[in-house]
């Protein structure tokens, strides 16, 4: 009933809704069993897609909107065509907003709810279909998947009903409202409404019909709703299948002697116990409905997981009183059960780590119309890199994803379509004039979700505050749906939370809550023990992925797996949410936040995907596949070989992995082989030996061993060979030391010193160092110039978004971040020392003074007759520093690059574990990584050596001394450029390529939205002296 007020619908907070049907679970009629088995729509006859281009108007506000386009004589043909499913903006009609936290200016926060009625705009679609004949005499509903904000629909002329809640179903009965034969659908979309206030989500804007829409029609007596669900034995062996049928009759004639009967059958499509299964007789009057429950005890039912998804299909045929199936529909169902027990989340008995992300239904060029082959591309790469777990991140997603969880095997956290995050501290809170609209948010996604076998936990939304409207929204999905438990993160007083739920907690704050101590939450309040004790502890956001990001994974893991009610959690996010667009000179880019002309916005805060936006691999997503691997190899005797392999999957046994390992000398192989296939339990470690020989062995040689596990067989998501897990390892042989370099048969030298510079000369080299910068600016080898730019100290790094920190929000304090990068420019030298013993080498000693140092900077060149430069660094600074290395330029034709360290991807100190140590070869462009908002990239750590050479094989070689490794990185622009460019197409190809060889640079972090939280060892700390040396030998052939 609509309250009385002067404000239009979609200003009204208790006014959601006019003449929508009841939600219910996702469902197609089917005439037969043939065409209904798999799930196939279009096999149905009673189904009708109207996808497809719909006439189009676009205004500016309501009071511009054609009044009368609903008539069916309406003259559209002055209108355009637009894609159903589609967002507006996407097809030129108005623009995207990208805000976090902020809502848009049209949303007004003073006059809640209340809509600028100046800007508002409106969309009205028209389209025509032909009613099937063999519809006639049948119900006929209309189906929107999705529509966002807000929208009437009238059919021929005559207004059937009101909308909005955006991310759930709307459905209409339209069968008194059509005609036979050609019938005219109208519908008006607001951008924004009432609704819009509780759809504050860190996204894009976008509006429109952005998911399916079409027709069905059902017979008189319809099975309006079901919810098959089971329960198992103590064992979780035996299962009883238990089905609740809805069964309306919409006729006006009495009905007798009904029947619904339940068919199971296995994944082979054979038949599973009696047919039918179990039944019920019913009779039912016009106008009513009844609620029929079945239950069937099974002996033994192959178990769903994400690791085994398998999946039965049930039959629900509904019968007249000749016995004729007058309707079928139908579901796959998985038998699984979800429980918390000891502070655990169980699914069938075992105890889940849920490795997770969280995902936005986001496509670079159609929003949030996301289509199903993309829907599928995101499920492989799920499972290709051991991500078990997707939070529907922060609204129920496109019915079919669900669908491919099952299929596929993935974990769902589903979420309501509730969020008021730039108003959680009013909106919601307990307020009655909201209580309607979040319980029925909570409801459609409950009923329409609830028969999907992969969603193990239902959330009530996110970043919307609390108060009683919570308990409510629980109390209704706990009405519908018993089986599985309430997530909510912004339940601090754990009320409506079945879990202990935070964002962002650090490592150390999680081991906490395993240790049970006092705790922090995401809004700086403590809970203390006693009120999360008996939950399981989840993480529904961590590890957050912004730009170069997401170090420090594998110390969450570490407390996931050695506190068990730490249950895991879920990195933020999975993709990059960027829109492809074309620059004023046509080139192509990912636009952010801003980059529309919309205002306000947050610029590129919706850039934190593991995935770019086109679903090509951020670095980030190696540390994931690495750390979320579910086989780990522990040693036991590296010497010997022996090793013990834990396999960490809780339903599936190691056989279905080939293992194959690799035995390296410096990065080359030298011997490999395979194992036969292990029969390792889900849980369980056992004992092998890999049969390596130990090899003649030789100085200055590491030698390491590669465990890798490969798909045996093709699977749904990977083709056979398809490696999911390795590990590696250094063996201790005792390697033989290696001669003392002698110096003394090497060339003479020249050194030419005057008050500008040292010219050092020998054979085939000459080295000039300038004096008054402390650096060398030349080195020629056999007449042919190897630096472009001086080889100076740097401590800075383009920075990366975690570095800009609070100074993202507010520029200020972007002047108290750039400290070391004056330290690169406010460098002096104080003295030069020059001393040669021998004919065949020269030492020379540079001290400097470099702000922020506690210490002088030493840095000591030794320049031998072979044309060797050892180049050692020592400095101490007084805070901690950003970088310690050397920057330099080479000229571009020395763009193939072999080095001997962690790869082949870019990897850093504290993102590394997912980079195994081997001999990796790239050309400049390749060894870099474009992401969306251009910064620091491309490092590759823990590198004995690497070469920057030509086509020739002729260039540098460079070379870690003693026992400190390096890093390095290289690219084809300067760090200016870098800390320049907003996006990469204003990034320049120069003709040079700039080179990085650092001691170490900080971590990148990722604990913290957009700030810079490290662990101590991830840091370069203050008052310590770094010291680190390595080698310039110039090479050719």
């Amino acid at each position: 009933m609509k309250k009385k007020t002067n404000k239009v619908d979609w200003e009204n907070s208790e006014f959601i809704s006019w003449n929508k049907e009841p939600a219910h679970a996702t469902l197609i009629p089917y005439h037969d069993i043939k065409s209904s088995l798999g799930g196939i729509r279009e096999a149905s006859s009673y189904y009708k897609s109207l996808n497809g281009p719909w006439k189009f108007n676009w205004v500016k506000k309501p009071s511009m909107r054609p009044l009368d386009f609903y008539k069916p004589e309406f003259d559209d043909s002055n209108w355009t065509e637009i894609p159903v499913p589609s967002n507006w903006q996407l097809h030129g009609y108005g623009i995207p907003i990208y805000t976090n936290v902020k809502y848009p200016y049209s949303v007004r926060k003073r006059r809640i709810p209340s809509i600028d009625h100046n800007y508002n705009p409106v969309g009205s679609y028209r389209t025509e279909f032909l009613l099937p004949e063999n519809w006639e005499g049948r119900e006929i509903f209309i189906h929107f998947d999705g529509v966002k904000s807000a929208f009437y629909i009238w059919v021929n002329g005559q207004k059937v009903g009101y909308s909005q809640g955006s991310m759930t179903p709307a459905e209409f009965n339209l069968t008194k409202y059509l005609k036979k034969g050609n019938n005219v659908i109208a519908v008006e979309v607001y951008r924004w409404s009432d609704g819009s206030y509780l759809e504050d989500q860190d996204m894009w804007r976008f509006s429109g019909i952005y998911r399916d829409v079409y027709l069905f029609s059902t017979p008189k007596v319809h099975l309006q709703d079901f919810f098959v669900r089971c329960k198992m034995d103590d064992l979780y062996k035996d299962a009883k299948l238990m089905v609740r049928a809805k069964i309306r009759n919409y006729g006006e004639n009495d009905v007798k002697n009904h029947k619904i009967e339940v068919i199971l059958l296995d994944a082979e499509k054979e038949i599973i116990g009696n047919t039918p299964l179990m039944y019920e007789n019913f009779d039912l009057n016009p106008g009513t409905e009844i609620v029929l429950e079945m239950e069937s005890e099974i002996e033994d039912p192959k178990k769903w997981s994400a690791e085994t998804p398998y999946l039965y299909e049930i039959l629900l045929n509904l019968k007249n009183s000749d016995d004729e199936i007058i309707e079928i529909e139908r579901c796959y169902f998985g038998f699984r059960v979800v429980e918390i027990k000891q502070r655990q989340i169980l699914i069938n008995g075992k105890s889940i780590i849920f490795k997770g992300v969280n995902r936005h239904e986001h496509d670079p060029d159609h929003g949030r119309a996301v289509p199903l082959d993309l829907m599928i591309q995101d499920i492989k790469i799920l499972k290709q890199n051991n991500i078990n777990a997707v939070r529907t991140s922060h609204y129920p997603n496109d019915p079919k994803f669900y669908d491919l969880c099952n299929k596929f095997g993935i974990y769902v956290l589903d979420e309501c379509n509730l969020e008021t995050h730039g108003l959680r501290n009013k909106i919601p809170k307990s307020k009655s004039k909201w209580t309607n609209a979040v319980v029925d948010r909570m409801v459609r996604m409950v009923e329409r979700d609830k028969n999907h076998p992969c969603i193990f936990m239902w959330s009530l939304g996110n970043e919307a505050g609390n108060g009683k409207n919570f308990i409510k929204m629980k109390e209704a999905a706990l009405k519908i749906d018993p089986t599985r438990n309430i997530h909510y993160e912004g339940d601090y007083e754990l009320r409506e939370s079945d879990v202990f739920s935070t964002m962002y907690s650090t490592p150390k704050q999680l081991e906490k809550s395993g240790q049970f101590r006092w705790v922090t939450t995401g809004m700086w309040k403590l809970v203390r023990p006693g009120k999360y004790k008996d939950k399981p502890r989840i993480l529904c956001e961590y590890a957050h992925a912004m730009g170069n990001s997401l170090g420090g994974l594998q110390k969450f893991m570490d407390v996931f797996e050695k506190y068990p009610n730490c249950v895991g959690g879920f990195i933020w996010d999975y993709i990059d949410q960027g829109l492809r667009k074309i620059s004023d000179d046509g080139k192509e880019f990912w636009a952010y936040g801003g980059d529309f002309g919309d205002k306000p916005n947050d610029r590129n805060f919706c850039i934190n995907g593991i995935l770019m936006p086109d679903r090509k691999p951020n670095p980030a997503l190696y540390e994931v596949k690495k750390v979320y691997q579910n086989i780990k190899v522990h040693p036991v005797e590296l010497r010997k070989g022996n090793f013990r392999i834990q396999n960490k999957y809780n339903f599936i046994k190691l056989d279905v992995f080939n293992i194959s390992w690799e035995l390296t000398a410096n990065g080359r192989v030298i011997q490999r082989g395979k194992l036969p296939r292990l029969v390792v339990d889900p849980e369980v470690k056992q004992e092998i030996e890999i049969p390596f020989e130990e090899p003649e062995l030789k100085p200055d040689t590491e030698y390491h061993l590669m465990i890798k596990f490969s798909l045996a067989e093709n699977t749904s998501w990977a083709e056979k060979g398809y490696i999911i897990a390795w590990d590696q390892f250094k063996i201790p042989f005792d390697i033989p030391k290696s001669q003392k370099e002698v110096t003394e048969s090497l060339p003479k030298i020249e050194v030419d010193e005057s008050t500008y510079k040292i010219i050092v000369k020998g054979n085939y080299f000459q080295v000039t160092i300038d004096k008054h910068i402390g650096a060398i600016i030349s080195f020629v080898f056999e007449g042919k110039e190897l630096i472009s730019s001086p080889l100076i100290p740097n401590f800075w790094r383009a920075p990366i978004d975690n570095d800009i920190g609070i100074a993202f929000w507010i520029s200020f304090f972007w002047r108290f971040k750039k400290k070391w990068k004056k330290s690169n420019r406010n460098r002096k030298v104080i003295s030069v020392e020059t001393n040669q013993q021998d004919s065949n080498q020269v030492q020379i000693i540079i001290k400097s003074k470099v702000p922020y140092g506690k210490s002088k900077y030493t840095s000591k060149y030794e320049i031998f007759g072979n044309g060797d430069v050892i180049i050692t660094n020592s400095f101490k600074p007084k805070i901690d520093m950003i970088r310690f290395g050397m920057q330099m330029a080479m000229p571009k034709q020395y763009n193939n690059i072999t080095w001997f360290g962690r790869g082949p991807h870019e990897n850093y100190l504290d993102r590394k574990t997912g980079a195994a140590v081997g001999i990796y070869s790239y050309k400049v462009d390749e060894l870099i990584h474009n992401y969306v908002r251009p910064q620091e990239n491309a490092n590759r750590a823990d590198v004995r050596w690497v070469s920057f050479l030509d086509r020739e094989g002729f260039g540098l070689l460079v070379t870690a001394m003693g026992e400190s490794l390096l890093n390095f990185s290289a690219w084809p622009y300067t760090m200016g450029d870098l800390e320049k460019a907003k996006h990469v197409h204003e990034l320049p190809h120069r003709d040079i390529i700039t080179i990085n060889i650092d001691h170490k640079q900080r971590g990148v972090g990722g604990y913290v939205p957009a700030f810079l939280w490290l662990d101590k060892e991830f840091k370069l700390l203050k008052n310590k002296k770094y010291q680190y040396s390595y080698r310039l030998r110039p090479v050719k052939n």
